[in-house]
């Protein structure tokens, strides 16, 4: 294949870092590439087998974004093809569907030269996903806190968390429109009170860098942790284990099946091969935060 126009890279994201739900995201080292080409049709061609089974025409999700920015500022724009590597697991709680969202917007700003301030990016693409946390981290990058309610935003950009990241990924998938089918439709005041304070201090802690602080705040979700947890295998084994590791806390990745670990920098490698040896079911995967978001290449890729 002929190299590229341009390339697109976007990071995975894992959001809601416990009781932060639907405002919280950590945009994570590893990343999924969109090649761009011309082409006389729009089309997608993936490497890997794991994204097999998604669309690879127009009905595909990133063509989708791709041509619903260019109908949003009443452009025209001509077809092309995108090849896309992917080191984000999928359907497994890592924003997969918000890089993809993110990649579309990216590449219809270079195609458009439409100069997209970076928070129309993340309003944009928070209205095509439906909340704001995924999509701002992967376009961002860093740990980012929005508040997306009836059109109305607003984006903080925290410093950049020098922390290590731990993801135990299971074998199997799970759609995030059934995992918030557990929840709740209401919480008594008094748990929702005390959900906020721990979202409270847990952003304030990232603030000051304390993650030790974070990793505890991180625990004492009450918005979806209780009603998700039974779907995740031996949850709280894995939590205890991890505080004997050391680890600073642990919480569910996204709205799962993942499990995503905060832990010192520089253990990351460590404390990953020692769950994955105690709990064969998961994958582990040693990660760092991106402290960068969405970027354009003009190299080959």
């Amino acid at each position: 294949m002929e190299e590229p126009m341009f390339s697109v890279v976007v990071p995975a994201t894992t959001a809601n870092l416990g009781p932060g739900y639907d405002s919280i995201g950590l945009a994570l080292a590893l990343y999924m590439t969109v090649g761009v080409h011309r082409s006389a049709q729009w089309c997608v061609e993936y490497d890997g087998e794991e994204y097999a089974d998604l669309p690879t025409d127009e009905t595909n999700l990133i063509i989708q974004t791709i041509n619903k920015v260019a109908t949003r500022f009443s452009k025209e724009l001509e077809p092309h093809a995108l090849y896309v590597k992917s080191e984000i697991p999928l359907g497994k709680g890592f924003g997969s569907s918000a890089t993809a969202i993110a990649a579309g917007i990216e590449i219809a700003n270079e195609l458009l030269n439409l100069s997209l301030p970076p928070e129309e990016k993340v309003r944009i693409g928070s209205e095509i996903e439906g909340h704001s946390d995924n999509v701002a981290a992967a376009l961002l990058g860093g740990v980012t806190v929005t508040y997306f309610i009836d059109g109305k935003m607003e984006i903080v950009q925290l410093p950049k968390p020098e922390i290590g990241c731990v993801l135990l990924v299971p074998p199997s998938t799970l759609k995030t429109t059934e995992s918030r089918g557990l929840l709740p439709k209401d919480l008594p005041h008094s748990i929702a009170s005390a959900g906020n304070a721990a979202s409270n201090v847990m952003v304030a802690a990232m603030m000051v860098d304390d993650w030790k602080l974070v990793g505890r705040m991180m625990e004492k979700d009450v918005f979806h942790e209780p009603y998700r947890k039974s779907l995740l295998h031996n949850f709280d084994r894995i939590r205890k284990y991890c505080h004997g590791l050391g680890a600073l806390g642990m919480t569910i990745s996204g709205a799962g099946p993942s499990l995503f670990i905060v832990v010192e920098k520089g253990t990351e490698e460590n404390v990953a091969r020692r769950l994955e040896k105690e709990f064969p079911f998961y994958m582990g995967i040693a990660v760092t935060p991106a402290h960068t978001g969405s970027t354009i290449k003009k190299d080959a890729y």
